[in-house]
């Protein structure tokens, strides 16, 4: 495996494509947005000036010569759907098809392509250059060899792999949503501030960051949709907090918009 193309150039996709990059690989971003491409550029150029990266709005011309194929996009399932389908007629036979979903079925997913056997789900963390894990998710379909293979890939970026059977929200995604929205929940309720509360879990548990802190990291609107899809698969106690929705209705989706739970000036640090 040499080759390897992400789409979507957002915080996950620019993360796992640095990733790549100083793994050794040769990586093509692709996404729609030239803005989103030339942000992500700048991303990537604060931390190595490697030639071995490119990108692409076409489609087609990104994924023409892939090994392997990750698609970080936004967690809706018409999209990643519409996305494999394309991928599945323009990237290589030969070529593993994955999704970056902390709770999207693979298989759902998989079923859309004549290569069922080849699609996989590769669950990073963010901020993908310092969280150490990657939970590769494996369809009903999925075979053994583009298991073996994944495992490997993900060594070969310094990364420990788990296994995990498909399942709504996996293993770290479904244990994290319970927990922030949790902590939500102790917020609305009045409990403690929201700082007492991360210093709680973080003193506490030992979690090197609170949950009010990582679901700003990682999005409101991001947790809002995985809570959803949770809150339908798995039931009651998956409903997100009303102020999770509140805050995404108010346009306050954490770090990337300035103010989440905590507010942020505009190199992200917390005011």
């Amino acid at each position: 495996m040499k080759n390897i193309t992400v789409i979507g150039a957002g915080t996950m996709g620019r993360g796992i494509a640095l990733a790549c990059v100083q793994a050794g690989y040769d990586v093509v971003v692709q996404d729609v947005s030239e803005e989103s491409l030339q942000r992500c550029e700048t991303y990537i150029r604060k931390f190595t000036d490697s030639v071995s990266i490119q990108f692409e709005t076409d489609l087609q011309q990104a994924v023409k010569s892939a090994d392997l194929v990750i698609e970080a996009v936004l967690e809706l399932m018409d999209l990643k759907v519409e996305i494999f389908k394309a991928l599945d007629t323009f990237a290589p036979p030969h070529a593993i098809l994955a999704t970056n979903t902390s709770t999207m079925s693979p298989t759902e997913i998989a079923s859309q392509t004549s290569r069922p056997g080849q699609c996989i789900a590769l669950h990073f963390f963010n901020p993908v250059h310092k969280m150490k894990l990657i939970e590769v998710i494996c369809g009903l379909e999925t075979s053994e060899e583009t298991i073996q293979t994944s495992m490997e890939f993900g060594q070969s970026l310094g990364k420990e792999c788990v296994k995990i059977n498909e399942f709504p929200g996996f293993a770290a995604g479904r244990m994290n949503c319970l927990i922030g929205n949790e902590a939500m929940n102790m917020v609305m309720e009045g409990v403690g501030s929201i700082e007492d509360i991360d210093k709680a879990m973080k003193l506490g548990l030992n979690h090197p960051m609170g949950p009010l802190e990582l679901a700003d990291l990682v999005g409101l609107d991001t947790r809002l949709r995985n809570m959803e899809y949770l809150y339908a698969t798995l039931g009651e106690k998956y409903r997100p907090c009303p102020i999770l929705k509140k805050y995404v209705k108010a346009g306050w989706l954490g770090k990337k918009t300035g103010r989440g739970f905590y507010t942020y000036d505009e190199e992200g640090n917390k005011l």
